[in-house]
């Protein structure tokens, strides 16, 4: 059995990490460097950075905020937010980044995970998914949550695969910063219908809500933020948690 992964996730915009609920109402947390930093001290497995804004200038500024967190971390880190080309995908790499997640771009042009895929390899080709439930399914939705697509979620997920992601980040839109669980069956439904990783986020509440994602989800990776942000428990204390239930976790 694979060893399950902790991500922690830090929302930059203009320089500074940020959190919010249903993609809103955002509030600063602190600098980013230092608090990549300070989980990967604790545990975490990888580091995810998200440019929320994705403007020209603010995607300046998190390459360059890359370039000083990859210097110091010895854990992968990704990129994501704003890109919308294989160029832009080589920018990021170039800064550091060991993956790049490509969203609303992939739903523009599919094409862009081919060209990435083709260039970088799919292991650095990261689908990130913005779900949001809609009767017995989910929706895909972009640009931050705010555009409705025709998009299904699983058919959009496999679709992803198929044109070269080596792994597909999954959101629940309902469930973020809820802190009330996972989409489990959300989750569980990706799973089951790709071959690559997939990493749940949106709605952790507790350590036992990661739990729950990867014994009854199925999820390779569960993404973690707000309540390691306002202190609400520790990488550590949640990798813990995982031991006890038995879930195979990397030793830090």
């Amino acid at each position: 059995m694979l060893t399950r992964r902790v991500v922690v996730c830090l929302d930059v915009q203009g320089g500074r990490v940020v959190k919010g609920t249903g993609f809103v109402n955002l509030r600063d947390v602190g600098d980013p460097v230092e608090l990549a930093t300070r989980y990967e001290q604790e545990g975490a497995d990888e580091i995810v950075f998200l440019d929320i804004s994705a403007s020209a200038e603010d995607r300046g500024t998190l390459l360059d905020v890359a370039r000083r967190t990859a210097e110091r971390l010895f854990i992968p880190l990704t990129i994501g937010g704003g890109i919308r080309s294989a160029d832009d995908v080589g920018n990021a790499l170039r800064a550091g980044a060991d993956k790049v997640s490509i969203n609303s771009a992939s739903v523009r042009r599919p094409a862009v995970l081919t060209e990435a895929a083709e260039r970088f390899g799919t292991q650095c080709v990261v689908a990130s998914i913005d779900a949001r439930r809609e009767g017995a399914g989910w929706r895909v939705h972009v640009r931050g949550g705010r555009e409705r697509t025709e998009l299904d979620v699983v058919e959009w997920a496999v679709e992803c695969v198929r044109r070269g992601a080596g792994e597909v980040l999954l959101t629940s839109i309902d469930r973020d910063g809820a802190r009330t669980g996972y989409d489990v069956e959300l989750t569980r439904a990706v799973s089951d219908a790709v071959d690559v990783p997939v990493v749940a986020s949106g709605g952790a509440g507790t350590a036992q809500h990661v739990c729950a994602v990867f014994e009854r989800g199925g999820a390779d990776a569960a993404l973690l933020a707000g309540i390691l942000h306002d202190g609400v428990t520790t990488v550590h204390a949640v990798k813990q948690a995982m031991r006890d239930a038995r879930l195979r976790v990397r030793s830090t």
